[in-house]
């Protein structure tokens, strides 16, 4: 099956990327139109962040979502064939942020939100950076489509670790000198070792983890978002956050990326994954007061 699949992506991966975005547009008529796929959720979601605007708002911000999320599945696909040449003009970004703690000896963690295209982002990181790229992801249920998006997100280099053993498979590059991604706006699945925190108004829990690490190690933390200037072509921007974490704290760290991230979703709403359930824990007293 795996053969198959591949086969068949491959062979798309080879159309003009103008006929891909045909078969995008296609698919986000019937998706949004059609099946509503998690409509509710996002519909949700952009409620809970933007009361203040109207229901047209919201709806005409979830129909430029949809029409983004879909690209930027149907571009990923282009991963599979498209030479290097291809995102260099396609994805650009302040590179030099990175760079400069690689010539300092330093090694660096990008801590970043379900932002598109970060499929595109992974390998224009490794055209543009001389890091040892470590990138967490989450298996896929499906053994196939898990083996071909590894097969993707591995092209250029970048070494893969599973969110399910994270500690253990980072330990081998702990002390290397290394770029690690972490998508640190994931939905926390122990509550008991999250904190909480106050997100577009709304107490919302938050992984710990990646200012953990930063902490341990007294690794560059650097926040990143990527926008789209226009269909096909994508720039990311990357803000230095903390250059010595030891002499700061995992909560102080966190609260400043919960900040940040908020800022820029604010600023370019289309570009956030509002089909990801953020807020499907619900805060308790128990838990204590958030942090404002």
């Amino acid at each position: 099956m795996y053969y198959i699949v591949y086969g068949f992506l491959y062979f798309c991966s080879l159309l003009p990327l103008r006929v891909l975005y045909w078969i995008s547009d296609f698919f986000y008529f019937l998706i949004y139109y059609v099946i509503g796929y998690r409509k509710e959720v996002v519909m949700h979601n952009l409620e809970i962040a933007f009361p203040q605007k109207t229901v047209k708002e919201r709806t005409r911000i979830a129909k430029n979502f949809y029409h983004k999320f879909i690209d930027s599945m149907i571009e990923t696909i282009k991963l599979l064939s498209a030479p290097d040449s291809f995102f260099e003009k396609r994805f650009t970004g302040n590179w030099e942020v990175i760079n400069k703690y690689y010539a300092e000896g330093r090694s660096v963690q990008l801590h970043l939100g379900h932002n598109f295209n970060w499929e595109w982002g992974n390998v224009s990181l490794l055209m543009h950076s001389r890091y040892k790229f470590l990138g967490v992801y989450m298996p896929l249920a499906n053994k196939t489509f898990n083996r071909i998006f590894k097969k993707i997100r591995s092209r250029s280099g970048t070494v893969l670790l599973s969110a399910h053993h994270m500690t253990r498979e980072f330990l081998p590059h702990r002390n290397t000198q290394y770029c690690l991604g972490l998508v640190a706006d994931q939905s926390p699945s122990n509550l008991a070792k999250s904190e909480w925190f106050n997100f577009f108004d709304r107490k919302t829990a938050f992984i710990m983890g990646p200012a953990k690490n930063a902490v341990k190690n007294n690794t560059v933390v650097i926040f990143a978002f990527i926008s789209r200037p226009k269909r096909g072509y994508y720039n990311v921007t990357f803000s230095l956050a903390e250059e010595s974490p030891k002499a700061e704290n995992e909560i102080a760290l966190t609260h400043q990326f919960v900040n940040y991230l908020e800022a820029v979703i604010k600023a370019d709403p289309d570009m956030w994954l509002w089909s990801h359930r953020r807020w499907k824990h619900e805060w308790k007293e128990e838990y204590g007061p958030a942090i404002q």
